[in-house]
């Protein structure tokens, strides 16, 4: 059950802090949301993970679509994607999820070692 509390949060809130803040204060309300909710370590860094992996890759994919996949396809023929604007939205997803896990996982061991 906290696992689900802790994906929910996690998207839900990587959704709004950067309305208001800068793009990385998701990282902040990861940390947050995983120190006030007692999880293992692995376990917190997975539902901060798929928390925002879910929410990165639906809004990429959405913001893709909209456009016709037109700037993607141009973006993942610069990098070395071989013109796939999936696998840009799975990396965009990736390093979302990898930023908002490490935040969770710090929170987590941050936690551990003051009690």
């Amino acid at each position: 059950m906290k696992f689900i509390v802790v994906v929910l949060l996690t998207a839900l809130l990587g959704y709004a802090a950067p309305l208001y803040f800068t793009w990385w204060s998701f990282a902040i309300t990861s940390f947050i949301i995983a120190l006030f909710v007692h999880q293992k370590a692995f376990a917190t860094f997975a539902a901060t993970f798929s928390g925002l992996f879910l929410l990165w890759g639906i809004m990429a994919m959405l913001i893709d679509n909209a456009n016709n996949h037109l700037l993607s396809q141009k973006i993942a023929t610069i990098l070395p994607l071989n013109g796939s604007s999936l696998l840009l939205i799975l990396v965009t997803a990736l390093i979302g999820g990898l930023i908002s896990g490490f935040a969770g996982l710090s929170a987590s061991l941050a936690r551990k070692i003051n009690t």
